[in-house]
């Protein structure tokens, strides 16, 4: 297929490649110019705005930083609705909130565009591989359709209900995550001040009723697990302003439905005030160095 694809960043760029390693053609845009260079060494065709990106492509595909960068990017008169033909189905891989993906589906869908949302799971290092978790918001029969350009970037390719469901599923999920990260570095630092070695309690706590990704995965405690970011001063990974990001995504959608997340919300201001702290760019496991200050 002709692929248009807008959003070229650390996520775009390995699943544009994986695309083109598929036997896709691509067509890209980017605001910046070195990042759509990049894919113009490889043989992609360069676009010159959004609109004009999803001109003769036989489907667009987005992954952009926020809900107001899909919105411009859908919506402006420079966007994607403004210039694609009916028919031509929709994806966008942005994580952003649930209303926003709603409000984009339905004006695609006024424009006669299926369109499907589909934020991913497995960071950098999944979009290289091509093992991405796709959570997919969306009508079953495009779901189908559009599955098989999903499968040329991701291993799991979920559908999750209707439109803004895949971001429900992600947001939540990433809430989830958070809580037990937090939860997982208070218990590690307050038995290493106790007393106890780390590496002897973590075993335990991943026999026991503590045990979660954060504990027997991902610990963040230093020198417990190797190959993950507290064996290496918390660099790569997911980083802490991007937890930062769907945490606040969350509070926000929280107070939509009027639905209480006491916890997500402390997770968001604990978080907040480690990315203040100048932790922002470090893997969201260092969010333990908030209680291993002396």
């Amino acid at each position: 297929m002709k692929i248009g694809f807008i959003g070229l960043g650390n996520m775009g760029n390995p699943m544009c490649r994986n695309l083109l390693k598929n036997g896709h053609t691509l067509k890209v845009y980017d605001v910046v110019p070195e990042l759509v260079r990049k894919l113009k060494d490889q043989g992609c065709e360069v676009a010159t705005s959004a609109a004009d990106c999803a001109r003769g492509v036989e489907i667009v595909v987005t992954m952009l930083p926020s809900s107001p960068h899909v919105r411009a990017v859908y919506m402006n008169s420079l966007g994607v609705l403004e210039s694609v033909p009916a028919g031509t189905p929709l994806i966008d891989c942005s994580t952003i909130d649930p209303l926003t993906s709603r409000e984009v589906a339905f004006e695609a869908k006024a424009k006669g565009c299926p369109m499907l949302d589909a934020p991913v799971s497995g960071g950098v290092g999944g979009a290289e591989a091509g093992t991405l978790t796709f959570m997919v918001g969306g009508e079953a029969a495009d779901f189908e359709r559009m599955k098989p350009v999903l499968q040329h970037m991701g291993k799991n390719i979920v559908h999750c209900g209707g439109s803004g469901n895949g971001q429900v599923a992600k947001i939540c999920n990433n809430m989830m995550l958070a809580i037990e990260m937090i939860a997982t570095s208070e218990g590690m630092t307050l038995a290493a001040r106790l007393g106890m070695d780390p590496k002897i309690f973590a075993s335990i706590v991943n026999t026991s009723s503590g045990r979660c990704w954060s504990s027997d995965t991902y610990n963040p405690y230093p020198g417990v697990l190797e190959g993950v970011p507290a064996s290496r001063g918390y660099s790569g990974g997911f980083g802490s302003d991007l937890m930062l990001k769907d945490l606040t995504l969350v509070t926000e959608a929280a107070k939509a439905a009027k639905q209480p997340v006491m916890m997500g919300a402390l997770a968001q201001q604990i978080y907040q005030k480690h990315s203040m702290d100048g932790n922002g760019p470090k893997d969201f496991s260092s969010v333990i160095l908030q209680y291993m200050k002396p």
